[in-house]
């Protein structure tokens, strides 16, 4: 029997009566789209949006008398900080939350909320590393518990109630279970209970493309820092991987697998449109490497976390700007326009396609020259579309040039 087992079912006793049994809801369009049964594991309508409160309420839980009349501490980008907050609240404990200056006003406000008066909300610093160390500092002067977001065993075992809740729920063990991966406590704890009880069930772990923390720690044989960070899956963007975590997500063997930011920004906007869920960038991760990145056998039930609902409505523009992006519907150009009139009326007549649209265009004139450049930007109607336009910009007397993803002139678009 794997070691963790033991606290994994201790954390179940813990959690019963205050975690919440979250659905597991039948999604007919990722059923249709994989030939297979998905069901979303729906912890987004967890306590706090998040399973986070499983981790965190089942290590304060566990605290002396001693220890909790000395407080709790974490860092957190947000929802580790609500489980924190809320976990605080039940037990009687003082605590403090130390977030970066930017993390969005909703989850400040969530936070404080959930605590009831019990948490102390810090807000300092540019990155959630700073708040972290704020956090270590006030633990090292007060002698308060920190409360880590994934690397600490306690952490894990709450995490790992997930997977006992999906066997519970089914009746059995499904055939594939679908994980998103940040620090790795999820994975972890959920792969090592199913490697210990049901060592048949295929365990995946989606990692967003540019914060692949876990596969370059398996690949180094260690956790390594990641040397760029696309920040975007904010919920699953971790520098580096955990120390525990790591050696238990090495052996539960667990597959991993990466997602580019912008398909999941695709599942995203299909989760709202279609069946009316409410996920946020790391929320949709595991559902967005389906029928893509994993390929799983027709009629096999395949069990998909749905992580955390807890997304600002204000990032929904950028949300369908990556998604157009990645499906190949959107395009930037430079374009030299010739200073005389009708340039830009033979742009349109010329080149532009009877189903492209001009999305962005932004044109400096300079009255020393004889052409302005224009930074335009195209919406077109399918990813074929793109080659036949492109040959008309080529055959076009203006100078075009693409604006690349990757490049660096792009991230000053997206």
């Amino acid at each position: 029997m794997h070691p963790l087992s033991d606290a994994v079912a201790a954390a179940a006793v813990r959690l019963a009566g205050v975690a919440v049994t979250t659905p597991l809801q039948l999604c007919e369009r990722l059923s249709a789209a994989t030939g297979t049964r998905v069901r979303l594991k729906r912890e987004d309508l967890q306590i706090g949006r998040s399973y986070k409160l499983r981790g965190a309420y089942n290590l304060l839980a566990g605290l002396t008398a001693a220890q909790r009349a000395a407080g709790a501490v974490c860092a957190s980008a947000g929802n580790h900080g609500q489980g924190v907050a809320y976990a605080c609240a039940e037990l009687g404990i003082r605590g403090r939350v130390h977030v970066p200056s930017t993390t969005p006003r909703q989850k400040r406000e969530r936070i404080l909320a959930l605590g009831g008066g019990a948490v102390e909300l810090v807000v300092g610093g540019d990155t959630y590393d700073e708040a972290a160390a704020a956090a270590a500092e006030h633990a090292a002067r007060t002698g308060a518990t920190v409360v880590p977001a994934f690397d600490d065993p306690r952490t894990i075992a709450g995490q790992g109630t997930v997977g006992v809740e999906i066997v519970a729920q089914l009746g059995r063990a499904p055939d594939v279970v679908v994980l998103p991966v940040g620090g790795g406590g999820l994975l972890a704890g959920v792969g090592s209970w199913f490697a210990a009880h049901h060592p048949q069930v295929r365990i995946v772990g989606v990692e967003p493309a540019g914060a692949a923390g876990m596969a370059a720690a398996l690949a180094a044989g260690g956790p390594v820092v990641l040397r760029e960070l696309d920040t975007f899956v904010d919920g699953a963007a971790v520098r580096r991987v955990g120390d525990v975590t790591f050696p238990l997500v090495r052996d539960c063997g667990a597959e991993l697998v990466t997602v580019a930011e912008g398909r999941v920004c695709t599942e995203m906007l299909d989760l709202y449109q279609v069946d009316g869920i409410i996920a946020e960038p790391a929320g949709a991760l595991a559902a967005a490497a389906l029928g893509e990145e994993i390929a799983v056998s027709p009629g096999a039930t395949v069990v998909c976390l749905l992580s955390g609902g807890n997304n600002d409505v204000s990032r929904y523009a950028e949300v369908v700007e990556r998604s157009l992006v990645h499906r190949g519907l959107k395009h930037y150009f430079l374009v030299e326009f010739p200073q005389e009139p009708g340039a830009l009326r033979r742009f349109l007549d010329e080149v532009l396609g009877a189903d492209d649209d001009i999305a962005l265009f932004t044109y400096v004139k300079r009255d020393n020259r004889e052409t302005g450049a224009a930074l335009v930007g195209v919406e077109i109607s399918s990813r074929e579309a793109y080659e036949p336009l492109w040959k008309r910009m080529e055959a076009s007397p203006l100078t075009i040039q693409l604006v690349a993803p990757g490049t660096t002139a792009y991230r000053f678009l997206v």
